[in-house]
């Protein structure tokens, strides 16, 4: 008889996906008729760009184009990931040795972990985290060492305070900012001593810098590699995902320290054959194209959040305005509280009729706030707020 997949060991190690007790009950509730908004998943709701799509369709019309592709990404689009880093962030990069190009910023993760992690190495992660940054390491038999995602200086001092006590030392640091769930932003300072502490432990440094363009009210995030020497510890991730609305074609990048990109691109050698070709070349539309569609996907976000934000604080629930990425770290209000994270989503599909992401999905350090994803538009925002409102009175 086959095992079940709770005999095997890397399986008992993945709980599961919290995220789907949401799901499956907005699912129930919409095949009964409900219309439920759903405020859960960050899935970009609008269209990509149309200069990236007539690239994508002349490329495919290409046979040439349907053979294998290179698992490393093709030279022109590595050329154009450098330029805008160039372009960007004044940081040069080497398109042969300091960048590849991965299928989104899960895969890539998730393959760099598999390549660098030896059984039992650990990774210090702050939590709450998106799940592929704790995951990945648990699927690669490593450790996660969970600090606390607070402002800047406690972080550091957490972050300090794991690489002295943990034995054996930790290998990893993986951290993402602006951040996904909380919304937590840093500056270049942060990096600095980011930069300076990963010297002195001799920590490899990943950085996931997913949301580089959604920043607000004069908010720029910056990079990782923009402190000198920063190649010399870590690499960073970018996807375009979110920037120009991609997020079904599982295009992203990594870049930064050559030998851990040469690991990366060894692993993804015998792992995959790459991206679709003509995917590839659209990237290289959208790095190298026009970005006054990056001013409107960022403004379309900025103005669901303040609708979002604004709406719930007339009906009493206070949340900051986040600084960046697409969604809204909120704490349950005060009376929630007591149910707990998951619960409290619960009620929010079968009262408000709005789904969202319970904070515990997150880690242990989520619990008690909760994750809206900006991804309907305005007019339903407006509908989720006022079922909000009459669920939170009455």
């Amino acid at each position: 008889m086959p095992q079940s997949p709770e005999e095997f060991s890397l399986i008992r190690r993945l709980p599961p996906y919290v995220f789907n007790i949401v799901n499956e009950l907005k699912t129930k509730a919409r095949a009964a008729g409900e219309d439920i908004i759903d405020l859960g998943m960050g899935n970009p709701d609008q269209p990509t760009p149309d200069h990236i799509v007539k690239k994508l369709i002349e490329a495919a019309a290409d046979p040439r184009a349907h053979r294998y592709s290179a698992s490393a990404g093709i030279p022109k689009l590595r050329a154009a990931v450098c330029d805008w880093y160039k372009r960007k962030y004044d940081v040069d990069l080497d398109p042969e040795t300091e960048a590849v190009v991965t299928i989104g910023s899960k895969e890539g993760i998730s393959h760099l972990m598999l390549s660098i992690l030896s059984p039992g190495d650990t990774v210090i992660v702050p939590n709450p985290a998106y799940p592929i940054h704790i995951y990945s390491v648990i699927i690669s038999r490593g450790d996660v060492q969970s600090v606390p995602l607070s402002g800047g200086s406690e972080l550091l001092e957490s972050i300090r305070k794991a690489v002295e006590e943990a034995w054996p030392k930790p290998k990893v640091l993986m951290i993402s900012f602006p951040n996904n769930p909380t919304t937590e932003t840093v500056d270049l300072d942060f990096f600095k001593n980011i930069y300076e502490l990963a010297k002195e432990a001799g920590l490899i440094v990943v950085h996931d810098l997913a949301y580089a363009e959604l920043c607000f009210d004069g908010y720029e995030a910056p990079s990782f590699l923009q402190i000198p020497g920063a190649k010399e510890v870590g690499v960073e991730f970018y996807s375009l995902s979110k920037s120009y609305n991609m997020p079904g074609w599982r295009i992203g990048f990594m870049v930064g320290n050559a030998k851990i990109v040469s690991a990366l691109k060894r692993i993804k050698s015998y792992m995959d054959y790459g991206i679709f070709a003509p995917v590839q070349v659209a990237g290289i539309a959208a790095l190298n194209g026009p970005q006054d569609c990056v001013d409107e996907i960022r403004s379309l976000y900025k103005l669901r959040r303040d609708r979002l934000v604004e709406g719930l604080s007339r009906a009493g629930w206070n949340i900051p305005k986040p600084k960046g990425t697409m969604f809204v770290w909120g704490e349950i209000p005060e009376e929630f509280k007591s149910m707990g994270s998951l619960e409290f989503s619960k009620k929010l599909i079968e009262e408000a009729k709005v789904a969202v992401s319970p904070g515990i999905g997150f880690g242990n350090y989520g619990e008690g706030s909760v994750r809206f994803a900006l991804v309907e538009n305005e007019k339903r925002i407006m509908q989720a707020v006022r079922g909000i409102r009459k669920f939170l009175n009455k």
